[in-house]
Order: structure tokens, then sequence, then C-alpha cells
């Protein structure tokens, strides 16, 4: 179990971000001798400093950049309204939005035949129970109440019989319903 954990502990790391990589190295390594170490430190310090320069560098030109950004008026919401519209035309560009778009369209047609489809079956079933005995019995019976409460005639359809109640006012329909002797004052 030591030999396992002394396997996972590695004298020669990788040193992560921000850690002394001096510091790391300066631990004595069997296979280079002392000519050769002090040799990598300096190239190691070299490499440090010219790391340190180049952020310098970067930073500076960043902050010239931001300057003749400022001179110019480019905002930084003019520069996310930029990068935004630049983002949208790369996604609407790319095959996987193309190939989505037209699922979706196909989807959608597909739904529309298939709610079309629902609603002629629907229409059908209701002529079904249009023509059902049951249902030509209460029409007859909406008819025959029709005609003993209106003085009018009627085709027998019961479509007009709909169409002639709704189009009644309430005090019209009151108005037949009540008869004329209800309707006079005794004296």
């Amino acid at each position: 179990m030591e030999e396992a954990d002394q396997g996972a502990q590695r004298p020669d790391s990788i040193p992560e971000v921000g850690e002394d990589a001096v510091t790391t190295v300066s631990q004595p390594t069997n296979t280079l001798t002392e000519e050769e170490q002090e040799e990598l430190r300096s190239e190691l310090a070299k490499v440090e400093d010219e790391i340190q320069t180049l952020s310098q560098v970067l930073a500076a030109k960043e902050k010239h950049v931001a300057e003749i950004k400022r001179k110019l008026g480019i905002t930084p919401l003019n520069e996310f309204k930029q990068n935004i519209t630049k983002s949208w035309q790369e996604v609407t560009t790319s095959t996987a939005y193309r190939k989505t778009s037209e699922t979706l369209t196909q989807a959608s047609q597909k739904a529309t035949a298939a709610f079309s489809s629902v609603g002629s079956a629907i229409s059908r079933k209701l002529e079904d129970v249009r023509n059902t005995p049951t249902f030509k019995s209460f029409e007859e019976r909406v008819e025959s109440l029709k005609t003993k409460m209106s003085p009018t005639t009627s085709t027998g359809d019961f479509g007009e019989v709909l169409n002639s109640t709704a189009s009644t006012s309430p005090v019209e329909a009151k108005a037949e319903m009540t008869p004329a002797s209800e309707s006079e004052e005794p004296h």
C-alpha cells in the first residue's frame, strides 16, 4: 500500500499555472549534472522574464486599443451587438440549425395535416350523429315545439329552427309566447 502512495507522488511533476517553476526545479534530479541544472535554471529564469515582459506589452496594447475605440465611438454595447449579430449569422448558417429548421418545418406540416384530418373526422362523426334515429327524433320534437309556439309554418329544417330562435330577441319571444288575453288588463 505504501508503494502505491509513493507512486502517486511524482517528484518530477509539472508545475500548475501560477506556481513558481524555479522552486519546483530546485529539487535535485539525479540524471542532470550540476552544470546542466544551472544552465536550465538560467534558461527558465530568462523565459519567465520574457513572459512577464510580453504580459506587460499585451496590457499596454489592450489599453491602446481601448483608447482608439473610445476615440472612434465604439462602445462595449456596439461591440456586443456586433458580436451577437455575427454569432447569429454563424448559427443560422450552421448545418445543425438548417437540419433543425427543416425538421421543425416538416413536423409543423405533419401536425397541420393531422389537425385537418381530425377536424374532418369530427365533422363526419357529427354528420353521422345527425343522421341517427335518436337525433332525428329530437329534431322532430324541436320542430313540433316550434310549430306550436310560432304561428308561421316552417320547412322543417333544424338549422332554420336554430337560426330563427337565435335571431329572435328575448322580448319578441316573450311576446310571442304570451297569449293576448293575458297581456290585456281586466276591466
